[in-house]
């Protein structure tokens, strides 16, 4: 078995990278490594992951999954057997700021790695999709039965994109496919443009913090270790058709072809300043919150119904907020302290 993982050096990649290596899984992770944020931060995961006990079983490539000609000479050269994408242009708000990086990355890139795996006998793709594609869906929780088909950012609609573009090609090559709806993730190495990120920074330097919507939005936020437990479990469970799937009355989360798409989250919503006072207790300080209104493109709650993958992979989300909030701060103090 050889996996690759595309955003290695990305917050959910490095530790999905971690997670196969402890299993001695032969893995090969790419990144292009993009200003998007803090690059430094980028290349001391990779650090990190180079420091376990397996790393010999690792190699790190700095390569952009846009460009074709790279692409094909990955996987011409690597034999995978199981692919997890990870890579894309992350952020809500950004895909408003510089649109074309999410076709760049999100479109063209996911097209490069559909076509790597057609033709070099991939056995599973297992992708990155996001909890953003409900927009602006309002019932609760979130289900992988619901239509989808609202979107309210270009990054929400570029990871809808990814399900259509992974079914087409489930459908026409018998590509198994797995999608996974990513909810609020958070815990150690975590991206400095999230909640809990900014939030921690801004509150042990004693600066406000900005809190949209006046702190009525709900998260259900996914502890990293439940996350990569989860996309690990999906990726070696190789997707089937399903054989009871019909045309006439088709289910949005499953097909005739092997694809399938799944939440993946707590299946546990916490108010927005239920999780700030969470910080606050772990770093023994108090918030000083600038109270803003709804931002473009966000959305109020989301909150996952997890069941499908319960029931198909045996997916257990087990970090309490309480738990995972400490294990954050502590790696975010021992970090900054270097």
């Amino acid at each position: 078995m050889k996996i690759l993982v595309t955003g290695a050096s990305g917050f959910i990649g490095a530790h999905t990278v971690n997670n196969l290596l402890s299993q001695s899984i032969e893995t090969v992770g790419i990144d292009n490594n993009n200003s998007y944020y803090d690059v430094t931060l980028k290349h001391d995961r990779v650090k990190w992951i180079e420091s376990h006990e397996n790393a010999s079983l690792f190699k790190f490539i700095e390569m952009d999954i846009a460009d074709k000609e790279a692409m094909e000479g990955l996987f011409n050269t690597h034999k995978f057997t199981h692919v997890i994408h990870l890579a894309a242009q992350a952020g809500v708000r950004y895909s408003i700021e510089n649109p074309h990086a999410y076709v760049d990355s999100n479109i063209v890139g996911f097209m490069n790695i559909l076509e790597g795996c057609r033709h070099h006998n991939v056995q599973h793709l297992c992708y990155a999709s996001s909890s953003s594609v409900y927009g602006a869906n309002k019932k609760m929780p979130f289900s992988v039965e619901d239509n989808v088909d609202h979107p309210v950012s270009l990054y929400a609609a570029s990871k809808k994109a990814n399900e259509l573009m992974a079914h087409t090609y489930s459908h026409l090559y018998q590509l198994p496919t797995t999608g996974l709806r990513f909810f609020t993730v958070y815990g150690p190495w975590g991206r400095p443009d999230m909640a809990p990120f900014k939030f921690t920074k801004a509150i042990s330097e004693g600066k406000p913090i900005d809190v949209y919507n006046y702190g009525n939005h709900r998260r259900d936020f996914t502890y990293i270790d439940d996350i990569v437990s989860g996309v690990v479990k999906s990726t070696l469970s190789i997707a089937k058709a399903d054989e009871s799937w019909d045309g006439h009355s088709p289910m949005p989360s499953s097909s005739s072809a092997p694809w399938r798409v799944y939440n993946i989250g707590a299946q546990t919503p916490v108010h927005l300043l239920t999780f700030i006072e969470t910080i606050e207790k772990a770093l023994g300080k108090t918030a000083k919150k600038n109270m803003l209104p709804m931002q473009p493109g966000d959305v109020e709650a989301t909150y996952a119904d997890v069941q499908a993958l319960v029931d198909d992979i045996g997916y257990k989300p087990s970090v309490t907020l309480d738990d995972g909030i400490v294990r954050f701060v502590e790696w975010y103090k021992s970090y900054y302290s270097k």
